[in-house]
C-alpha cells in the first residue's frame, strides 16, 4: 500500500501539523500516538493539532486508520503509547463517559444509530443520558426544537418515519444535548442522497461557525469533506503521508488523482 501512496511525497512533521493550525488557540493534540484493538497496532507515532471552532478531515483509502483515530480520541482502542490532550489536560485514558460529560467530546456513529420505535424528541433526550439534572437535557432538547423545524414537527412521532437525511440530523443533534466542544463525525455523508448531504454539510458548517465547535471528521467522500474543513490530513497505513489546508489539498494534483477520481 505504501508503495502505491509514495508518491504523495515526504510525510509532514510536527511543526508542518502546527502551522496548519496556528490561530495559538490549539484545542486538541495527539502526540506520537500508536494505538489499535487488542494487540494489533494500527497508528503510529501519529500527530494531530486542530484548534478551537476549526475542522479537520481525515481522508484515505480503507485500513488507514481514519476512524481508529476518532476511536482512540474517544476511548475506544487500545492506547499502548503517546498522548491526548484537550487545552493542554491529559485525556488519554479517560473512559468515553468521562470524555463526554467531563470534557465535552461527542462522537457521532456512522451506523444508523437512531432508535427508530422511540419518538423524536425520546431520541433526543437519550443524549443525555449521563447527565446529573435531567432539565439540562429538555432545555437542550428545546433548543435544538426551536432550532431545527425538521425535528420539532416530528417530535412525538417515531424516528423511523425520518428521511436519511433527517436521521443524520437527529444524530447529530442528540450528541449536542450535552453541549460538547469537539465533534467527531463519522461518515457523515455515508447513505444519503445528495440533497441530504449538502444539509448534513450545512448544519455542520453553522455548528463550526456559530457555535464554535471543533470537528473531526473521517469522509470517504474526499471531495465534500475536504470542501468543508479548514485542513486535511492524508492517512496511509496509520501514518500522515500528506497534510494542509483543505483548499490546498483538493488542488493537489497527486491527491486528486488517488482520492478525488481526477
Amino acid at each position: 500500500m505504501l508503495d502505491q501512496y509514495s508518491v504523495l511525497g515526504k510525510a509532514p512533521g510536527i511543526e508542518d501539523l502546527k502551522k496548519l493550525s496556528s490561530s495559538g488557540n490549539t484545542h486538541l493534540t495527539i502526540n506520537n500516538l500508536n494505538a489499535g484493538y487488542g494487540k494489533m497496532e494500527i497508528l503510529h507515532n501519529f500527530d494531530l493539532f486542530v484548534d478551537k471552532a476549526q475542522s479537520l478531515c481525515l481522508i484515505g483509502p480503507n485500513g488507514a486508520g481514519k476512524s481508529t483515530i476518532l476511536h482512540s480520541i474517544y476511548g475506544f482502542t487500545s492506547i499502548f503509547s503517546g498522548k491526548i490532550e484537550i487545552d493542554g489536560k491529559d485525556i488519554t485514558n479517560l473512559t468515553p463517559a468521562e470524555k463526554l460529560k467531563n470534557v465535552g467530546i461527542a462522537y457521532i456513529l456512522q451506523d444508523n444509530s437512531v432508535f427508530p420505535d422511540m419518538t423524536v424528541e425520546e431520541n433526543l433526550l437519550m443524549g443525555g443520558y449521563i447527565k446529573d439534572k435531567t432539565d439540562e437535557s429538555y432545555e437542550e432538547a428545546e433548543k435544538i426544537f426551536q432550532k431545527y423545524d425538521r425535528l420539532r414537527n416530528r417530535r412525538n412521532q417515531p424516528a423511523k418515519v425520518l428521511s436519511g437525511g433527517e436521521r443524520r440530523l437527529l444524530e447529530i443533534s442528540r450528541a449536542l444535548v450535552m453541549k460538547p466542544s469537539v465533534l467527531l463525525v463519522d461518515e457523515p455523508s455515508i447513505g444519503l442522497e445528495p440533497k441530504y448531504i449538502e444539509m448534513v454539510f450545512e448544519i455542520l458548517r453553522d455548528l463550526q461557525q456559530n457555535e464554535k465547535k471543533t470537528i473531526i471528521l473521517v469522509e470517504q467522500n474526499a471531495k465534500k469533506g475536504l470542501e468543508f474543513a479548514d485542513i486535511g490530513y492524508v492517512l496511509v497505513s496509520g501514518e500522515t503521508a500528506i497534510a494542509g489546508k483543505g483548499d490546498d489539498l483538493l488542488s493537489n494534483p497527486d491527491v486528486g488523482r488517488l482520492f478525488l477520481g481526477g
